[in-house]
């Protein structure tokens, strides 16, 4: 059945009548009395319902009709748990069908109590229905006037995207505050970026920590937050610094005393974003030692007494953002509706520069409106001139929280009623945490929100929400991470969602127990959750949680941070997401979750992958579970029993093998995780029969108790099950493996709908001729013995290929290897691993990688020739290069480096934009980690 459009407030309404329409079905024709009531109250919500999607285009409402949206949709929670029940006690009878006489007597018995209290029940629900419908009557909620009023904006503006502010007007700004970092003294010196939220003050921190890293040996970013959790935010420090030591050290002292002995001899550059108080400072600040090495800190921060505090009291060594000039304004407006800085029609002149005058050179206001009128297919002046007259007069007069507010609120009210729960939903998150997009997607599935009502694939639909969220600038991209990027949502945002959640009793967030015990006495039940566990200030232990009945109705419980004590899952009969998060964390916690076999509305179950989760033996009952991701522990036996489960995922560490009947899972869509040797024959060849399969991630961890023959029978194995996956979108295989029999190669037909493929540990002998077939290919690693020319023109000719990781054993004697002109069309990012001197052997002619913007060459080897690779003056795109070498005293390469590349730079015939040439200095690494420490910039 398709599912019907779900919206913020009414949204909670539809899954209830799809229910009933399942009640009134051939399923449950038994029920002849009470399908009648059924059907009635089925008509009297529906009734309702429409009156509550015309009550979501209102953006205030008289405080009876507010009363009464909030008591119908309560009532529609509870509704929707009392079918629930019932309809998992009838699934019950039935799934004991085949149950001995005696038990199958008791069951039918059962069922016929189980009728009556259903009929009851009914009757029940009938009565509440009336009585909120007469208040409809009563009320006149439908002739209620959808037309929104003025809305009076002022605004507290932020960044967006990391660098949209950062395109305009930041030039000026940027050369004063660098000044203030670049004098001479070597005295640790702070300098504070101040204004009120949103003026840019993070991307202009941003532009000059990326302008001055290179005069630093080691550098970090951090964000603080309201309510900052200092040993996760120090542990955060410590990683971004490249101390990545597991000591097992999480007391905030004790963290503080590695980072100064880390920092103690270096030249140091720290960003502390976004900081509140100067309580935090003062602890921060500890982990900054005073050593005359020149070490620099920015601090953004709202508060003036704050940037005061910080800057010990010097007064100059404070920046006050301004606001954007009107034609810096104006530029930024109209590339971003445009695509242009100099492309509005002169019929939207005038329009335009009105809504500018309201947004008073704020960089957020001006993002935000600009992404709504980019966002509409259609142009049209009065389309224009209605979002102008919704922004209110006071705007550009009276700057306040409550006006910015007002104008993130009209992007909110312009969101078609099918985002609206999805972006409320990011109220789930704490502030500053990274959200990965798929994880978000699922989440939404779980609850409900995505509509499938053209046969699209759930995930698919749900992919477009979430990028339509993005386009419209209400979630903005955060970093980049393995294949994958990860988002954010602004603080101002957040504050806006925030407040829609407690308006809408969506959902809730506690940070201390006081949180708890606040929200145990709130009007509504407790819907959604959110925990986010800290260690007390006065206790010094880890804050523990436990339910109560107040939260025996949530649907949703996400978990952040250590679990000490988690609450009695037994008691969330209705929850359909749960869900335990640790980011960057140490800790090794056990968790007990074999009570989950009783959550039979369980739809998403994740477990962090540094927790160790306890399932029950048997599952089979979780007959809605969509996805399950835990981090490392024994998965229950029937799993293969599980008729929904789309995703299955595994941590790296789990060291568990494929499911003997794998073959069987055939609804799933991910599958990530398990281990390659350690897989039967049998389970590997099963693989072949998920033909729904659109994610596949193996670890191969060479095992040395196979043989090379069985290694090589399971190889072929897998092979041959992977090129059955016919809708394959993504695969990487972890670990390493030399390919020998040249399995790999021999691959006749691949999946040819595959993006995303990462191959860097299985080492073939060149490039295989079938990669030239993958035209939707834009990601690739790849680990050959010997490149050649044929490969480079094999890899050179996907169209679509835009990153490439490209490790090669050895170099060509005989012929250089060049890339000719047109190949690699779209290529952005290129890698280029050797274990020998690469540039004396790659070159690159005229009109080769018109697109690349980014180049980086490893090579692993003692002797560097000291040139470049031949013809770099042609790659005019190209903006970075990062040089990786291995052997060398770093003083001796840097020179070295700089003579070799700088002059082909010089050679160029257009520069459009300015290059970043890094050195990286890299000690001897294993094959896990080659990730690798930047120390120095050209």
């Amino acid at each position: 059945m398709a599912m019907p459009i779900v919206s913020a407030a009414a949204g909670v309404m539809n899954p209830l009548i799809s229910k009933l329409t399942t009640l009134m079905g051939d399923e449950y024709k038994k029920l002849k009395g009470v399908r009648k009531e059924v059907a009635f109250l089925k008509d009297e919500l529906s009734a309702m319902n429409a009156a509550l999607e015309k009550l979501e285009y209102m953006e205030k409402l008289e405080p009876d009709t507010k009363n009464w949206r909030d008591h119908v949709r309560e009532m529609s929670y509870d509704m929707e748990n009392c079918i629930d029940d019932f309809m998992q006690d009838i699934g019950g009878a039935d799934a004991n069908a085949g149950a001995g006489f005696v038990k199958r007597m008791s069951r039918r018995l059962k069922t016929l109590r189980v009728r009556h209290r259903i009929a009851g029940r009914i009757e029940e629900l009938k009565a509440l229905a009336e009585q909120a419908n007469e208040r409809r009557l009563r009320y006149k909620i439908d002739d209620c006037n959808t037309s929104c009023g003025s809305v009076d904006i002022d605004p507290r503006i932020s960044v967006i995207y990391k660098d949209a502010a950062g395109l305009v007007g930041t030039d000026g700004p940027k050369k004063e505050v660098a000044s203030l970092l670049t004098v001479t003294e070597k005295k640790l010196k702070v300098v504070s970026i101040a204004g009120f939220g949103g003026l840019g003050k993070t991307t202009l921190a941003n532009q000059v920590y990326d302008d001055l890293e290179g005069q630093f040996d080691c550098k970090a970013f951090i964000p603080v937050s309201q309510k900052p959790d200092m040993p996760r935010l120090l542990n955060s420090l410590r990683l971004k610094l490249g101390i990545n030591e597991s000591s097992g050290i999480c007391e905030v002292q004790d963290i503080i005393g590695q980072l100064r002995e880390y920092l103690a001899k270096k030249r140091y550059f720290i960003i502390v974003d976004d900081l509140w108080n100067e309580e935090a400072w003062d602890i921060i600040r500890c982990a900054f030692p005073e050593n005359g090495n020149g070490s620099r800190v920015i601090v953004t921060t709202r508060v003036e007494d704050v940037a005061i505090s910080t800057c010990s009291y010097h007064y100059e060594h404070i920046y006050k953002m301004k606001p954007l000039s009107f034609e810096d304004s104006r530029r930024l407006f109209t590339s971003r509706v445009f695509g242009s800085e100099n492309k509005c029609p002169s019929n939207f002149e005038e329009v335009s520069n009105e809504i500018l005058k309201k947004c008073g050179g704020l960089p957020l206001a001006i993002i935000t409106i600009a992404s709504l009128l980019a966002s509409r297919r259609e142009r049209s002046k009065n389309d224009w001139e209605n979002i102008r007259n919704s922004l209110g007069s006071q705007f550009a007069i009276n700057p306040t929280l409550k006006g910015m507010r007002n104008i993130l609120n009209l992007s909110y009210m312009n969101l078609p009623l099918h985002l609206r729960t999805c972006f409320l939903y990011l109220g789930m998150y704490p502030e500053d945490y990274e959200i990965m997009r798929n994880d978000l997607v699922r989440k939404w599935i779980a609850e409900g929100f995505v509509s499938n009502s053209h046969g699209t694939n759930l995930e698919d639909v749900g992919i477009s929400y979430f990028n339509e969220l993005v386009n419209r600038s209400l979630i903005q991209p955060a970093r980049d991470r393995i294949g994958q990027v990860c988002y954010r949502v602004h603080d101002m945002m957040l504050d806006l969602i925030l407040s829609k959640c407690a308006e809408d009793n969506f959902n809730s967030l506690a940070y201390s127990s006081e949180d708890m015990t606040r929200l145990h006495g709130c009007t509504y039940k407790i819907r959604r959750l959110s925990l986010v566990s800290q260690v007390d200030r006065i206790t010094k232990k880890t804050i523990s949680w436990r339910a109560s009945d107040s939260i025996s109705q949530v649907r949703s419980l996400v978990w952040f941070g250590d679990c000490k004590s988690i609450p009695r899952l037994s008691q969330l009969k209705y929850i359909r997401v749960l869900s335990f998060e640790c980011p960057n964390s140490f800790g090794d916690s056990h968790l007990d979750l074999t009570a989950i076999s009783q959550l039979f509305q369980l739809r998403y179950l994740k477990v962090s992958e540094h927790w160790c989760a306890k399932l029950p033996t048997e599952i089979r009952g979780l007959v809605h579970l969509d996805t399950l991701a835990v981090g490392y522990g024994s998965i229950p036996s029937d799993i293969e029993h599980l008729p929904c489960l789309s995703n299955l995922k595994l941590g790296w560490y789990a060291m568990i093998a494929l499911p003997e009947r794998i073959g069987n899972m055939e609804s799933l869509h991910t599958l990530h995780g398990f281990g390659l040797e350690m897989s039967s024959l049998e389970a590997l060849e099963g693989l072949g029969k998920l033909t729904n399969l659109r994610s596949l991630k193996l670890c191969n961890l060479g095992d040395d108790e196979c043989n090379l023959l069985e290694k090589a029978v399971k190889f072929d194995a897998l092979v041959s099950s992977i090129c059955k996956l016919r809708n394959l979108r993504y695969l990487l295989v972890v670990g390493d493996h030399d390919d020998k029999d040249e399995i790999l190669g021999s691959v006749s037909d691949p999946p040819a709908l595959i993006e995303e493929m990462y191959l860097s540990g299985w080492k073939i002998l060149g490039v295989p001729k079938w990669i030239g077939d993958l035209n939707c290919l834009h990601s690739l690693e790849l680990s050959v013995r010997e490149t050649k020319n044929d490969g480079i023109t094999i890899l050179g000719g996907l169209p679509s290929l835009v990153y490439l990781y490209l490790i090669v054993a050895t170099c060509p004697k005989e012929e250089a290897v060049i890339v000719s002109k047109g190949l690699f069309p779209v290529l952005e990012r290129l890698t280029f691993l050797s274990e020998e001197d690469v540039t004396t052997y790659l070159g690159f002619e005229a009109g080769a990688m018109s697109k690349l913007r980014e180049l980086s060459l490893e090579l692993r080897v003692p002797q560097w020739g000291g040139a470049a690779p031949a013809g770099m003056e042609h790659l005019l795109g190209l903006q970075q290069i990062s040089v990786t070498l291995l052997g060398k005293p770093l003083e001796q390469v840097e020179l070295e480096v700089r003579s070799a590349f700088t002059p082909s730079f010089r050679l160029r015939s257009s520069v459009s934009a300015p290059f970043l040439l890094s050195l990286q200095w890299v000690r001897p690494v294993s094959r896990w980690n080659r990730w690798l420490d930047p120390f120095i910039c050209i």
